[in-house]
């Protein structure tokens, strides 16, 4: 089918499938894209309900530039499900990339995350941000809106399935129709052949471990932790943040507090797309190729 989201083919394969092993033995996977090994690769790190899939038309954009790893988190895509739901946190997703850059020999890298990618990557800057060449940020910053918060809560981990995809785009226009108004329904449908798969019993049901809403009221999960030490972290490298104009968790003031903190930082507003954008628009491309003309 075409992706009418960002162009191309979703039927095309144009990666390679790579695993690493986290600190307590799970087998994790991403999808490798093929580039230059003498820049920087890509680290795409992707939200709490998405996987690999989300930056198909990313890596492609960089395809022979650079290398692009879009990973799937723990819990997620191909990745093993945690046998302890409590591991569904931020800080062990850190150390899982760390575990993936010692096994692969990275040592610098642009890491492109969206919504709790966004926050892993000002973690890892945290962590050390030398290892950093640049950052996209995708609508998420140090402070969360609790009105956002309150929205994922509705949703994430009800495990609902659907006879046909027809069926689950239908339900994702209805649940998210605020978020993407100028979809159509074969947006709708690269949408769905995103965030689900076929389950054993032939239903399209969402590709991820339900329990990953258990550590979900946690402080860090509420806001309630200092972030801004962290996205002060990554100053001193090409920064961007894309931000949907209809962004429930993202908020302008905050965007704007960004900006000061980080002078040289880009910041891109994404018209008539709430949380969070796909960074297919062209906006958010012809930024992110700007960014990474600045990474060397």
């Amino acid at each position: 089918m075409e992706d009418s989201i960002g162009g191309g083919r979703m039927d095309e394969k144009t990666w390679t499938d790579g695993h690493w092993t986290s600190p307590e033995g799970l087998t994790l996977h991403y999808r490798a894209y093929p580039g230059r090994q003498d820049r920087p690769p890509v680290i795409c790190i992707p939200g709490l309900t998405r996987n690999a899939r989300d930056f198909e038309i990313v890596a492609r954009d960089i395809a022979g530039e650079r290398r692009g790893l879009c990973l799937d988190l723990r819990g997620r895509g191909e990745s093993d499900y945690a046998k302890d739901a409590a591991t569904y946190v931020p800080l062990q997703y850190v150390a899982d990339i760390e575990a993936l850059l010692a096994e692969t020999g990275i040592s610098r890298f642009i890491a492109v995350g969206t919504s709790l990618g966004g926050l892993v990557t000002m973690l890892l800057a945290a962590g050390g941000a030398d290892r950093l060449a640049g950052a996209v940020i995708n609508d998420i910053g140090p402070e969360i809106e609790a009105a956002g918060l309150a929205r994922i809560r509705e949703y994430v981990g009800q495990g609902r399935s659907y006879p046909t995809w027809m069926h689950a785009a239908r339900a994702l226009r209805e649940q998210s129709a605020a978020i993407f108004p100028d979809y159509g329904i074969s947006d709708w449908l690269c949408l769905a052949k995103r965030l689900m798969a076929v389950g054993g019993n032939g239903r399209i049901v969402l590709d991820y471990d339900m329990k990953i809403a258990e550590p979900f009221n946690t402080p860090a999960a509420q806001g309630e932790v200092d972030l801004w030490p962290a996205w002060r972290a990554l100053a001193g490298r090409p920064v961007l943040v894309v931000r949907g104009a209809l962004s429930d968790l993202l908020s302008e003031k905050t965007l704007a507090r960004m900006a000061s903190e980080i002078p040289a930082v880009e910041t891109v507003t994404i018209p008539q797309m709430g949380h969070a954008p796909t960074l297919q628009e062209p906006e958010a491309r012809a930024a992110i190729a700007r960014l990474l003309a600045k990474c060397g």
